[in-house]
């Protein structure tokens, strides 16, 4: 009973940050709501609620991670540098394209990350690896060109942001290892989303709203930030808790799915035949290389 418990929460987890891309999208096309807005409201909010439940759920000191310089320095650069720009540059995907193509190019991470592993430990990447590398750059060719290298199908910017956004999602996830091995993920991660959100609030500060608000705005805007963010990453770790990150992780790759299926049927997104051969190829890198993994660290405990 607890297996299928964590199976469900790791789809639920998995839905919920495909569903809020989608959302995010539908705000920024058709109700003109900020990008800017959304990223400062959506890590302000959330990370003073991860802090509160690191102080009366995890039961920790909130302020103990300040009193390490060392600790307190790396947390500011994966507040800046993971956090913030890993929100940043998906949200701005999206904003590019849609939050298909946003979360199957983010997808790309993983392999960002084994080639940096394999790089840093200065060994030859193993097959498993070199095929997955293969088709995540096959599948990113397919779906920015639809295999014709003269043209690309998405523009420019919805290039770049989807593939900083990958790049971003790779230093989001390694950077704070050192820190998710000393403390609790709760307390890192409130601190890290408070903190970007409070820098970010320079260049979008929250009470400047902007957009059509109605009863829609209000309870998509609410699904990102409550189902989209919090919850979901209550689910994803209660769900690494239960059936271990490695399992977790196979099942968040229903979130490009998701994102693609509703995008599609919903907001009536072109999706072409290349577009879906792409994807499939992106997402399928995940089962390769987790084929490989032995174990996972705290640092895959992952929100988007």
């Amino acid at each position: 009973m607890n297996v299928l418990k964590g199976f469900c929460l790791a789809v639920l987890a998995a839905l919920f940050w495909g569903v809020s891309g989608t959302l995010a999208q539908f705000l920024f096309q058709q109700r003109g709501i900020n990008m800017e807005w959304i990223i400062t409201i959506r890590l302000l909010i959330s990370g003073i609620c991860l802090l509160l439940y690191a102080r009366w759920g995890d039961q920790v000191e909130l302020f103990e991670i300040w009193k390490n310089t060392k600790d307190s320095i790396q947390l500011i650069v994966f507040s800046l540098i993971g956090m913030l720009a890993v929100q940043y540059t998906y949200f701005a995907a999206i904003k590019y394209s849609n939050a298909a193509t946003a979360t199957v190019l983010q997808y790309a991470g993983p392999v960002i990350i084994a080639l940096y592993i394999a790089f840093k430990n200065r060994k030859i990447p193993a097959l498993l690896e070199i095929a997955a590398i293969i088709l995540a750059l096959g599948g990113t060719f397919l779906l920015v060109t639809h295999g014709n290298i003269s043209s690309l199908s998405i523009s420019g910017g919805a290039l770049f942001f989807g593939l900083a956004s990958a790049v971003a999602l790779a230093i989001y996830t390694l950077q704070p290892e050192k820190l998710l091995s000393k403390y609790k993920s709760s307390l890192v991660i409130g601190w890290g989303m408070l903190c970007a959100g409070i820098v970010f609030s320079f260049v979008k500060t929250p009470w400047d709203i902007q957009g059509v608000w109605d009863m829609q705005t209000f309870g998509y805007t609410a699904f990102i930030v409550i189902f989209g963010t919090l919850i979901a990453f209550y689910f994803y770790l209660s769900s690494v808790q239960i059936i271990g990150g490695q399992k977790t992780s196979l099942l968040a790759s229903i979130e490009p799915l998701s994102a693609t299926i509703l995008a599609v049927l919903w907001l009536n997104v072109s999706y072409s035949v290349m577009d879906w051969v792409g994807s499939i190829c992106i997402i399928s890198t995940l089962f390769l290389l987790s084929m490989k993994r032995k174990k996972v660290t705290p640092i895959e405990e992952h929100i988007n």
